[in-house]
C-alpha cells in the first residue's frame, strides 16, 4: 500500500515539476499495472475503473473515456499474468509500455478524435514517448523496490 501511495506522490507531485506532460511517464499506470499483474481480473477492472474517474476528474473533457481505457487496461494486465511470466523485469517493461500504448490508443478513440489525430503526432510521437518514459521509470522503481512488490529479478 505505501508503494502504491509513493507512486501516487509522484505522479501528483514530482512528474509535473520535471519532465513535459505528454512525454512524462505514467506513475498511475505503474501503480495499476503493478496491482493487475498480482490481483484477479475483476479487481483489477475495479481498480482500473477508479483510477480511470480519477483521472477524468482531472480532465474533464471528455468525462468516462478514461475509465473505459483505465478499465479494459487493468483487465487486460490481468489476463496476460497468465499469459506471460510477471516476475521478469523485462516482461513487466513491456506491460508497462503496451498498457500506456493500449490505454491512449483506446482514450483517443473513445474521445472521439479524428484519424488524423490517430495517425499523427498524438499517437504516433507522443504516446510511444511516454510508454518508453513510463517503462523505464517503471524498471526503476521494481530495482529500488523489489521486496515491496514481490517481484523476483531474473539475472
Amino acid at each position: 500500500m505505501l508503494g502504491f501511495a509513493l507512486l501516487a506522490a509522484l505522479h501528483f507531485y514530482v512528474r509535473p515539476r520535471i519532465w513535459d506532460g505528454r512525454a512524462s511517464p505514467d506513475f498511475l499506470m505503474l501503480a495499476l499495472m503493478l496491482f493487475a499483474t498480482r490481483a484477479r481480473p475483476g479487481a483489477a477492472a475495479v481498480a482500473g475503473f477508479c483510477l480511470g474517474l480519477v483521472t477524468d476528474v482531472l480532465t474533464p473533457a471528455h468525462f468516462g473515456a478514461g475509465a473505459l481505457a483505465h478499465t479494459v487496461v487493468g483487465y487486460v494486465a490481468a489476463w496476460g499474468r497468465a499469459v506471460f511470466f510477471p516476475h521478469n523485469l523485462m516482461v513487466n517493461a513491456g506491460f508497462f509500455a503496451g498498457a500506456v500504448l493500449l490505454r491512449n490508443l483506446i482514450l483517443l478513440i473513445a474521445s472521439g478524435a479524428s484519424l488524423g489525430v490517430l495517425a499523427g503526432r498524438e499517437f504516433l510521437i507522443w504516446t510511444p514517448l511516454q510508454a518508453l518514459t513510463t517503462a523505464l521509470a517503471g524498471t526503476v522503481v521494481l530495482l529500488f523496490f523489489r521486496n515491496w512488490f514481490a517481484i523476483r529479478i531474473a539475472t
